[in-house]
């Protein structure tokens, strides 16, 4: 049994480094990485009806969800009170944290899961926004450049009272991870993929797509709504790989830093159960210099060798474990 499973990865781990081996260091960024919202693209109206989400008694117009200065808690029992720099904005360009990655720091596939992260970690990833250190492969993903507006005018304890209060959550599990050929035909409506409404299939080729499975309760921005992540057949074996054994001495294993799981070490953050299209933009992000903070040198390092199918597995084994 265990040399017939290890030839089959054998075979997995080749078919993928075919691929690599035809990536350069000048690739362009994977856009299916990194949605972005069609620029004639209408939002839907708002008809004035109050929406609920199921288990809270809470209800809010649609106008009030899009409210971008007022972070909307539908299970406030659900998290400890939050900080007023996670609830509340300030006009014009300071965004509350919790109106993008949610009062409980689940977020979405469009940035980051807070909830776990140590505190360490965050207020690195805070100085590298703040001095540019860190930005993103897609200039026109808008949402990171407000974000990096909002930080340089949060002081420093309202910083500390954000990063205290997000490191202190818990990551539920919320991505189930399918290998497939095909997957149904997306839109980008804003930010993130949804099916099309006539369900026609299409090759996935060598893409992760990632669509809430409850759209609607997605964009009332309802914490409790899971994802489907489709990857590419043998994404998950070649990401074990990676992780456990690293490859072909050009990647390191992922265990001797992000800990057995790939649940984090000390100020190394946890990858288990994380959005897999946030972290191939990452992986891309280190490789190509977007992320060159005090400590990105050691992922530099790792992802310089690494092909884009091999960031997808790796992506793809760590949102299929437990957080």
């Amino acid at each position: 049994m265990f040399s017939s499973c290890r030839l089959a990865r054998d075979v997995i781990v080749a078919a993928f480094c075919l691929v690599a081996s035809a990536a350069g260091a000048d690739e362009p960024p994977p856009v299916w990485a990194y949605p972005v919202a069609p620029p004639d693209y209408a939002p839907p109206k708002d008809d004035g009806s109050v929406r609920h989400v199921p288990g809270s008694s809470r209800g809010y117009t649609l106008t009030e969800i899009r409210d971008l200065f007022v972070a909307r808690d539908w299970f406030p029992d659900a998290h400890p009170p939050m900080p007023a720099v996670v609830a509340q904005g300030r006009h014009p360009d300071t965004r509350p944290c919790g109106v993008c990655h949610r009062p409980e720091g689940v977020g979405g596939p469009e940035n980051a899961s807070l909830a776990g992260l140590p505190a360490d970690y965050m207020l690195r990833q805070i100085d590298d926004f703040r001095s540019g250190a860190r930005s993103t492969g897609v200039k026109e993903r808008a949402h990171v450049f407000r974000m990096v507006a909002a930080l340089r005018n949060l002081s420093e304890q309202e910083i500390a009272e954000a990063v205290a209060y997000y490191a202190a959550l818990k990551l539920p599990p919320r991505i189930t991870v399918v290998e497939t050929d095909t997957v149904p035909a997306s839109d980008v409506p804003s930010w993130y993929y949804t099916p099309k409404k006539d369900g026609a299939p299409e090759p996935l080729g060598g893409r992760i797509i990632e669509v809430p499975d409850d759209e609607e309760n997605f964009v009332n921005r309802d914490f409790h709504v899971t994802f489907t992540a489709y990857v590419p057949r043998g994404s998950i074996a070649l990401g074990e790989t990676i992780a456990k054994d690293g490859l072909d001495a050009r990647i390191p294993a992922c265990v001797a830093c992000h800990g057995e799981g790939l649940k984090g070490i000390g100020d190394i953050p946890p990858l288990a159960g994380r959005s897999p299209s946030y972290l191939v933009r990452q992986l891309y992000e280190f490789k190509h210099g977007l992320r060159d903070g005090p400590m990105a040198a050691p992922m530099r390092v790792t992802t310089e060798e690494m092909s884009l199918p091999e960031m997808v597995a790796l992506a793809a084994y760590a949102a299929s474990l437990k957080p």
